[in-house]
């Protein structure tokens, strides 16, 4: 689609979600939104408030004969967006989305949960299974799509199933289970176009001090381990013999830089993004590194960030 045929299908769509009573913000903050904190805007943004609102934006995609690039944002913590900005429709989930149920240590959180206060909350109804959350800053919709994960743990042990909605498929929200979504080393068949509504943990009891003495140890570890600022957490997903921050310091990277981004010092897998700096920077950086890895030890990095707004989506 050509960037007048984009423009024209993103307003046909904006007209009908206003029409639906629907707030949509023009040139609405995107790279802002993330926890890179760079990056462009998008040309439109909408924050839904109900399942039902995301059914109205459905309907309104199906209806369009040619639907505009869309992106579903969680909490950013996994996303870079090029300084250019991203032509389409950004879509984020309002605090509607946002939900603890629990029965029987079968917990059911909405996709717009945040990760480390489901951590915490979990924790003090003496449930065990989902501390390592508690250092992903991320949401619970991402985690299911990325198959999230840390400390040794992820998604994959504890999800039992995930409700999605499909934005181009004009059908209703429904339940997935977990060996539907095919679930990998960050990754799962949860496409680009569908949104994760919910999600259900099945977790076990265990005595709520205790937890609550793994997420203060887990946090510790983090802060003495990781660095804090602009970045999104491990860039490259971890080859099978090696970890990433490894081959990176022995190619001697540790602290490499490309204008206003540079790699952590502190964790040769982070790159931090300088206040005020370019995503376009990071993004380069990004390739910088990888090349040097790929000559120095014929080892291929594959990024589990995700790339909106720039020319080639893979690094």
């Amino acid at each position: 689609m050509s960037g007048s045929d984009t423009a024209r299908a993103l307003k046909a769509l904006v007209k009908a979600l206003r029409a639906d009573g629907i707030f949509v913000l023009e040139h609405a903050p995107f790279g802002a939104r993330t926890t890179y904190r760079v990056g462009g805007v998008a040309a439109a943004g909408v924050e839904l408030a109900s399942v039902e609102q995301l059914e109205h934006l459905g309907s309104a995609l199906v209806e369009l004969e040619h639907a505009p690039p869309c992106f579903v944002l969680g909490r950013g913590s996994n996303v870079l967006v090029a300084d250019a900005g991203f032509p389409g429709l950004l879509i984020t989930l309002g605090a509607g989305f946002s939900w603890l149920r629990e029965e029987d240590a079968v917990v059911e959180l909405g996709g717009g949960s945040p990760l480390p206060v489901m951590a915490r909350r979990t924790a003090s109804l003496g449930l065990a299974g989902f501390t390592w959350a508690v250092g992903v800053p991320g949401s619970v919709g991402g985690a299911v799509r990325m198959n999230a994960g840390g400390h040794g743990h992820g998604m994959e042990e504890r999800l039992e199933a995930a409700m999605l909605i499909d934005l181009v498929a004009g059908a209703p929200p429904s339940w997935r289970r977990a060996e539907e979504l095919e679930l990998g080393y960050r990754t799962s068949s949860v496409s680009a176009t569908q949104v994760v509504v919910a999600a259900r943990l099945r977790l076990e009891p265990a005595d709520p001090k205790v937890l609550g003495a793994e997420i203060d140890e887990i946090v510790a570890w983090r802060r003495a381990h990781q660095p804090g600022g602009q970045n999104a957490g491990s860039v490259f997903v971890n080859p099978v013999d090696v970890p990433a921050a490894l081959l990176i310091e022995q190619c001697g990277l540790k602290g490499f830089r490309f204008g206003s981004a540079s790699v952590s010092s502190k964790h040769a897998n982070f790159i931090q993004a300088q206040p005020g700096g370019s995503a376009d920077d990071v993004y380069h950086l990004m390739q910088a590194v990888r090349d040097r890895v790929r000559e120095q030890t014929g080892v291929e990095l594959r990024t589990e960030v995700r790339l909106v707004g720039f020319d080639t989506m893979e690094v």
